[in-house]
């Protein structure tokens, strides 16, 4: 079974409790092998997403956005630089945040990482932060690019896991949540306002938030600034150059620039999935 995008592009598989196909999001197809395939996977804020599992493994890398998502484990609140690996036949449903969200999902075949791959892929895990934050965005580059072999992904999502299954929990310094809530706010803080507000200088600040979560905080800033222009523009009536103002960029060819950078798109392209189902 199979989600088919506006384009026609099959998706990864996913089945409900009751054996039939769930369908959501606008699913577009970035790389198919073998025995993996990887697809960037957009929704729509406020979206339920209804309990359903897949038959191989699924790797999901959070791009931007975020959703609440239940599993057997508990519930989890993800976003940011993360990840989720979800294990073959293990139910999870998910509830979309107030920007939407946008993933890259990776299913593959346990034994396409070679000998240790099931092993590999028997329980949930849920990733973040510190050096498991920067190295999702790595492998999040390396399934986007145009001249990653087969080989050489196989070899980054087995390294990847590895990493991830071996590491302790991220602890999170006392400041961070303080300073994520004022990042959160429409539009967005510069730096220099978040350092006054916490009360610790600039370069310290910058330093240390780049340990806590894997991300430079003016790579979070943009982040924030682009899924707040990303939701205007996938909305009806909405001017580009008004958005990159309401959304906190200097001009419009600052929000193309930093559109280019965090997604690999255009403005003019994100307007275009507004007809996500």
């Amino acid at each position: 079974m199979t989600r088919t995008g506006t384009n026609g592009e099959a998706a990864i598989s996913s089945r409900a409790p009751n054996g039939l196909e769930v369908v959501h999001g606008l699913p577009q197809l970035l790389s198919t092998h073998p025995g993996a395939k990887a697809i960037r996977l957009i929704e729509l804020p406020g979206v339920h997403i209804a309990e359903h599992a897949h038959d191989w493994p699924v790797l999901s890398i959070y791009v931007m956005g975020s959703c609440r998502r239940r599993f057997d484990e508990g519930l989890a609140v993800i976003g940011g630089l993360s990840a989720v690996l979800h294990p073959p036949r293990a139910f999870h449903s998910s509830d979309v945040g107030p920007l939407g969200f946008e993933q890259i999902d990776i299913e593959f075949d346990p034994t396409w990482l070679g000998a240790r791959g099931r092993d590999l892929c028997q329980r949930m895990g849920h990733w973040h932060g510190g050096r498991l934050g920067d190295a999702t965005r790595r492998l999040a580059r390396l399934w986007t690019s145009n001249g990653a072999t087969e080989a050489g992904l196989s070899s980054a999502t087995r390294d990847f896991l590895e990493l991830a299954m071996t590491s302790g929990p991220v602890r999170e310094p006392s400041w961070l949540t303080a300073v994520l809530k004022r990042i959160d706010r429409d539009p967005p803080p510069s730096t220099l306002e978040l350092a006054k507000a916490a009360g610790l200088s600039r370069a310290w600040l910058t330093q240390a938030y780049r340990r806590a979560t894997g991300e430079g905080l003016p790579q979070t800033l943009m982040r924030k600034r682009v899924e707040r222009a990303a939701l205007l523009l996938r909305g009806n009536g909405h001017v580009a150059a008004e958005v990159a103002i309401e959304s906190g960029f200097c001009d419009q060819s600052h929000m193309i620039r930093s559109f280019r950078q965090l997604l690999g798109r255009t403005p003019s392209q994100i307007c275009a999935e507004r007809a996500v189902p």
